[in-house]
């Protein structure tokens, strides 16, 4: 499974070159997840609702993942150790518990956002 930020999903949507190459080459086989809270930022980012029904058709072949309220209580934890020593952000530790709970890693080219946070495995996938 890969697991997919919005960095990589917002290159996707814009048809950069290496980010659909990158797509086009995963097996068909290959399940790709979203962060429920990826899609929000997503749709946040629309100016109106054609943006919105584009944002919303392009990621509809793609699962959404979401924490558990457990994950949300681990989460929880990380933001408390993590925002004033790393500037954590709310909506990257709960993304990043999503990929520590499901076991994989996160698709991101936010390295830094991520850098901290236990047990999450980061991926760049393509080259920019």
């Amino acid at each position: 499974m890969i697991l997919v930020d919005s960095d990589v999903l917002i290159d996707l949507l814009r048809g950069y070159p290496p980010a659909t190459e990158w797509l086009d080459s995963l097996p068909e086989t290959e399940e790709i997840a979203v962060p429920g809270y990826v899609v929000m930022e997503l749709i946040q980012g629309c100016q109106n609702k054609v943006e919105q029904n584009r944002v919303r058709r392009h990621l509809g072949g793609f699962g959404v993942a979401w924490p558990s309220p457990a994950d949300c209580d681990r989460a929880l934890d990380v933001f408390v150790t993590y925002r004033l020593c790393h500037n954590a952000g709310l909506l990257d530790v709960l993304i990043a518990q999503t990929g520590v709970t499901m076991e994989v890693p996160l698709y991101t080219f936010n390295q830094k956002h991520y850098a901290f946070i236990p047990g999450l495995h980061t991926v760049q996938p393509y080259t920019k």
